[in-house]
């Protein structure tokens, strides 16, 4: 199989006399920051109308789970490690113009890859039962058998989004972030459509199993719709298994590596599947829900800005004497901390005040009741717990990255996984019981230990940081304690709001009795409609309280509003 198209890669930066600067930084992080909102945005969409049709029900509970399960191959074998072994290669032999070797190496990755994945995935298959086991205990009798037919459906898909994220690994090299960010969209959209078209008409049983099949088709569409633009780029395609290449050893010697690291993080969440399996099904799909909400702020701001500063501080690292490198890079911490906990901070407060308002306007429809909403708002205040220290944490460990030592970040990583897993088994199954509280309460302590212990490998990675660059890392001393209080501030005011309109309704409901009926009594205000009048006083006084205490990223947002507004 051979695929030749003229290489069309960016015009050379060298083509003037006068050196100019590093393409792709800036506007490469825009551009990721702009994909991972658009999937965000349409994952979330995604779950309301999931929640809409399935909302808490035991078929909720096992198709999260099973997805799940082939998802710990993806997080092995996709985006993270190959970003970690292939593109560091791959990029260096592009910058190098060595054109005709880089072609051979994406051809034999991608040979290997599909090789490995198709014996894995079998392997899968076949396994399927003892995986569901493992990783969800809780499922039992017909629970467990769907979840053995939904693994086995949707298994082949995560093999098509592992060569996606090849595909991803080929466009970044090539500095074209856009689409290899946005393609996940249109797995979301497959999937949208599927419970659209299908969820008036099918059981809850069928449904999720048609949903299995619209995942392996989403799979297949977010890898096709990359496939041209890779095939443009590169000069001659040849996929082979060789390993005979010096290239191709040197990203299968570092891909071991990193896998063993993914491996290891994964095993926490992995845990925290098993835990609220044994709780309960509604606690199950409560913590799919929550997370899907909670990784929003961590992923806008933290992933964003972590990813756009890594190559900086990688730059940073090559200045001719240590005490420069290390200025740099505490320069470029100090002002990516302020920007992540500035907005972070804030998700964190909301979560914790107003989270079932959040909740409910991202997620109440159909079957997904306001008794939903409160339960995902527990789950959400023990998120909220780890939700800075999760976003800043990423941002210590791309410093790491960028002073060519991974094996810092694996070490508080294997501790924390460790801490987690013992911490979440004790603390979900048995503490509720031990303080006199419902068990489905356990998802609580899940989220919030986990919140927990991320503050403590952040602290770790600041610490050593630390001693490797001299000075201060992370936010300026007293910065948080500010936020937190501009914070605490605005959450009690949106909380107020929320009180407000509770009270108004229940006033004149008691008027619309007191006539004679319930006619006069208004119709509960959507929950959209509610998120508005509640976060809109809540956004307003976060920025107006750091505003006035003078910080540029307020001062910056009331810049862009009254540009907006044409001031």
């Amino acid at each position: 199989m051979t695929a030749s198209v003229p290489r069309q890669d960016p015009p050379s930066e060298n083509a003037s006399p006068a050196r100019k600067p590093e393409p792709g930084s800036g506007r490469g992080a825009l551009f990721v920051a702009a994909g991972i909102l658009a999937s965000r945005l349409m994952g979330l969409v995604r779950e309301r109308v999931f929640a809409h049709y399935l909302g808490n029900a035991e078929a909720t509970a096992v198709f999260k789970a099973a997805l799940r399960i082939p998802n710990f191959l993806q997080n092995l074998f996709g985006e993270g490690v190959l970003s970690g072994s292939f593109i560091p290669v791959y990029a260096q032999l592009l910058g190098e113009k060595k054109d005709e070797e880089a072609d051979r190496l994406a051809g034999a990755i991608f040979g290997l890859l599909a090789l490995a994945i198709s014996v894995v995935v079998a392997a899968g298959m076949l396994a399927t039962p003892l995986f569901v086991d493992l990783i969800a205990p809780g499922l039992e009798g017909d629970s467990r058998e769907l979840a053995v037919e939904l693994v086995r459906i949707v298994f082949p898909g995560t093999g098509l989004l592992v060569l996606s994220a090849w595909c991803l690994g080929i466009l970044n090299s090539h500095r074209r972030f856009f689409l290899s960010y946005l393609a996940p969209v249109v797995w979301n959209l497959v999937l949208i459509a599927t419970l659209v078209i299908m969820g008036g008409r099918s059981s809850e049983r069928e449904l999720v199993a048609q949903l299995s099949y619209a995942v392996v088709l989403g799979s297949f569409l977010q890898f096709a719709v990359q496939v041209p633009p890779v095939l443009r780029l590169l000069g001659k395609f040849r996929p082979s298994i060789s390993a005979a290449s010096a290239s191709v050893r040197r990203v299968l010697r570092s891909f071991g590596t990193v896998v063993i690291g993914r491996g290891v993080v994964q095993i926490s969440a992995y845990v925290d599947t098993a835990v609220a399996s044994l709780l309960s099904e509604r606690a199950l799909s409560s913590l799919f829900y929550a997370q899907t909400i909670y990784l929003i702020p961590v992923s806008l701001f933290g992933m964003a800005v972590s990813a756009a500063e890594l190559p900086e501080m990688s730059r940073a690292t090559g200045d001719s004497t240590p005490e420069a490198v290390s200025a740099k890079l505490r320069e470029r911490i100090d002002a990516a901390s302020r920007r992540v906990a500035f907005f972070v901070v804030p998700s964190a407060a909301a979560f914790l005040f107003i989270g079932d308002v959040v909740g409910a306007a991202l997620l109440q429809t159909g079957r997904f009741t306001s008794a939903d909403s409160r339960y995902v708002w527990y789950l959400l205040m023990g998120a909220a717990v780890g939700l800075v220290s999760s976003a800043v944490g990423r941002l210590y460990s791309s410093a790491f990255y960028a002073l060519k030592d991974p094996g810092t970040p694996l070490r508080f990583a294997v501790l924390r996984v460790a801490l987690t897993a013992g911490l979440t088994w004790v603390t979900g199954l048995y503490l509720p019981e031990m303080l006199g509280l419902p068990r489905h309460l356990g998802g609580v302590f899940i989220t919030g230990v986990t919140g927990a212990l991320a503050w403590m490998e952040a602290g770790l990675l600041r610490r050593s940081l630390a001693r490797r660059i001299g000075g201060h890392v992370g936010p300026p001393p007293g910065l948080l304690p500010k936020l937190w209080a501009c914070a605490a501030v605005a959450g009690l005011v949106g909380l107020g709001a929320k009180q407000l309109l509770t009270w108004l309704r229940g006033a004149i409901e008691g008027v619309g009795a007191e006539w004679g009926g319930s006619v006069l009594a208004p119709p509960a205000m959507h929950p959209i409609l509610t998120a508005a009048a509640v976060i809109l006083p809540f956004g307003i006084v976060y920025f107006a309280l750091t505003g006035a205490l003078g910080m540029p990223q307020a001062q910056a947002v009331f810049r862009r509003v009254k540009r907006l507004l044409g001031r």
